[in-house]
Formats: structure tokens, sequence, C-alpha cells
């Protein structure tokens, strides 16, 4: 559960610096006061920590699906 808010958070600020670079246009600021607003500082730091968090999604064991088994050789 926390992996997936964590990575909705990466997506939502991807986007917002994808928008910065490409159209110039931060989104999070204009919807909540601009960049220095408490709230925008705040939902940027939550953004921030949802990233940190998600570098640690990367060195989790996958756990192999269940009903996926290899091939048998006959």
């Amino acid at each position: 559960m926390l992996d997936n808010i964590s990575l909705i958070l990466v997506i939502i600020g991807a986007l917002n610096w994808g928008s910065i670079g490409i159209f110039n246009f931060d989104f999070v600021g204009a919807l909540f006061g601009g960049q220095g607003s408490i709230i925008s500082r705040i939902i940027f730091a939550v953004v921030g920590i949802a990233g940190l968090w998600a570098i640690s999604i990367l060195f989790k064991d996958k756990l192999p699906m269940e009903g996926k088994h290899s091939p048998s050789r006959s």
C-alpha cells in the first residue's frame, strides 16, 4: 500500500517537473498559491519523501507471480 502511494506521488512529481521543463509552468505552485506557499512546500516535501521511499522499491526482492511456472523440459 505504501509503495503504491509512493509511486503515485513520484509520478505526480515527475509530471510537475516535466511541465516545468517543457512549458515553464509549475502545476503544484499554480494550484496552491505559488512555490513559496506553505501548502506547496508541504506537497513538495511529501513528494520528495515519496521519492526517497521509491528508492527502496528498487531493492525489494520480487516474489514470483502465482500460477507462473518456468517452462518444463520434456
